[in-house]
């Protein structure tokens, strides 16, 4: 997503805080010219100097005191080499600035930081119905086993729906909610691009290694044959890989043979991959860019120029969506088209021709909030960008949505206009939990009527798919549960999760286009 990558559960997992790993404000922001002293102690300057050479410079409106005080302001200081004692952060030989300086940003912060966010309310109260969908929840759940879906993907061209969870198994579903273990990988799948060959249906599987925020390598790239009753072990098309999310697969340097693109998303290390297949089967994993936070692939021929290339959001660090031009030499070029902040905890992303002028735009998404500054931001929500030609873009959308997880636009109501489905994994569930999903139905271009479905005491959403379940031409909805509330995953003191437990998924059967 694109046929965009399944698997927001990643965005939410890797990138997005499921087990902890999420965009870190200032992470990596380092310099090692340690003999320069700015002629005056301007937070600001300074601020910049410091950081905008590895990301964005955040704004102090964007967290509030307390946050920059307890939260980003110590990370920002260990990653700056400074030290902290008893409360007390210092300088010494190793530090990347002086004390004083390090005063002078931190002041800048705090002094300009307002006391509290105010999140914004919508223009109209969204409507609370079901919006021409109808619920389809599993036939038998495991009351024995919490919900920790971590990926839900359809295969486009048999319409077969496929999840994963989080210890390690597949699932295949049927249209009403039945479903059977396919195969058990060794560690949680969390992302799947579906590719038709002459032995069948192949499933090219990225599993991530470890859930948890280390810096280990352990992921993989594996394929299952999915048209055998019985699937045989998966081939491995390659390994060592930092906590990878999603892969996607074409001829990329046209010599007839399969290659891979894969993220990995790492923890302070990362980076993107390209794999060749060698004319012996084996096969070559060369490092693209070596930045962590790669959490979505797309592919597509972005300059038209016979070749494929990728596009890949960026959730951590230096936070935003970059395009890998193929150069036609075994390679690629990096390109950056949109930047945000590293404090935005971006989530997903999906190319989309919104207004029908043969360009795509971006919908994209930012939510991740289990860091530094774990407060509902206003920022926080579904953006679309409208592309103006030659990849640069223009924000011409915004509707704020708590945490808000991926967002997937479709027909959904058959006429043309393009609905779109989005989540929320760090929604306000204490006073608003139905913001954990919501519908927007395009009346005109950039004019949306928000629905929220009341699916929130069914599950805490942290995959979607949208694609056509039962084969009527009609886009469904699928939404993953990763159902689990503790170790850090709730930002609101007090708040006793009221979701189910159990369900892995439920599935919204659209029956707008019938009426």
């Amino acid at each position: 997503m694109f046929k965009i990558s399944k698997s927001a559960v990643v965005k939410l997992f890797v990138a997005a805080g499921i087990s902890g790993v999420v965009a870190i404000a200032f992470n990596s922001c380092r310099n090692n010219n340690t003999n320069t002293t700015p002629q005056t102690f301007d937070g600001r300057q300074l601020a910049t100097k410091y950081c905008t050479s590895c990301h964005m410079l955040p704004e102090p409106k964007l967290a509030d005191k307390k946050s920059w005080q307890q939260g980003i302001l110590p990370a920002m200081a260990k990653n700056l080499g400074l030290q902290q004692y008893m409360g007390q952060i210092f300088a010494d030989q190793h530090s990347a600035l002086s004390s004083a300086e390090w005063q002078a940003i931190a002041k800048w912060y705090v002094s300009n930081a307002p006391d509290s966010l105010i999140i914004p309310k919508p223009d109209v109260t969204p409507l609370r119905d079901w919006a021409g969908f109808s619920l389809i929840r599993p036939k038998t759940v495991n009351k024995q086993m919490s919900a920790m879906t971590t990926m839900v993907s359809v295969s486009p061209d048999d319409h077969q729906l496929y999840t994963a969870d989080a210890s390690n198994n597949l699932y295949k579903w049927t249209p009403d909610g039945k479903s059977t273990v396919v195969y058990s990988f060794d560690s949680p799948v969390t992302g799947v691009e579906f590719v038709k060959r002459p032995e069948g249906n192949v499933g090219v599987f990225t599993t991530i290694g470890n859930m948890m925020p280390v810096d280990m390598s352990k992921g993989k790239i594996q394929e299952l044959n999915l048209s055998q009753s019985k699937p045989q072990p998966p081939l491995i098309i390659t390994d060592s890989l930092p906590r990878p999310v999603q892969t996607v697969t074409t001829d990329f340097n046209k010599d007839g043979r399969t290659g891979y693109v894969v993220c990995g998303f790492g923890h302070d290390r990362g980076g993107v991959y390209y794999v060749h297949q060698l004319p012996n089967k084996k096969y070559k994993k060369e490092l693209m860019l070596g930045l962590p936070g790669g959490t979505q692939l797309v592919k597509g021929d972005f300059n038209n120029d016979g070749w494929m290339d990728v596009m890949c959001l960026f959730a951590q660090n230096d936070e935003g969506i970059r395009i890998f031009y193929n150069n036609h030499k075994g390679g690629f070029d990096v390109k950056t088209i949109l930047r945000f902040p590293p404090i935005y905890g971006s989530s997903s992303f999906q190319l989309v021709d919104f207004n029908h002028d043969r360009k795509l735009d971006i919908l994209y998404t930012c939510g991740d909030n289990s860091d530094y500054s774990k407060v509902l931001k206003p920022y926080h929500g579904i953006y679309i960008f409208t592309n103006l030609g030659d990849w640069k873009f223009k924000q011409t959308y915004f509707y704020h949505i708590d945490g808000c997880t991926k967002a997937m636009a479709a027909d959904f109501k058959g006429d043309g206009s393009l609905g779109i489905a989005a989540i929320g994994f760090f929604s306000d569930f204490k006073y608003h939990p139905e913001e954990g999903f919501t519908y927007l139905e395009q009346t005109k271009p950039n004019n949306y009527i928000a629905h929220q479905i009341p699916v929130e005491k069914y599950g805490r959403w942290i995959s979607m798919d949208v694609n056509d379940v039962d084969g009527n031409g009609s886009p469904d909805i699928i939404l993953g549960n990763f159902s689990i509330g503790q170790r850090g995953l709730l930002n609101q003191s007090g708040y006793k999760p009221q979701w189910d437990n159990f369900e892995p998924i439920i599935i919204l059967k659209n029956n707008i286009n019938k009426h």
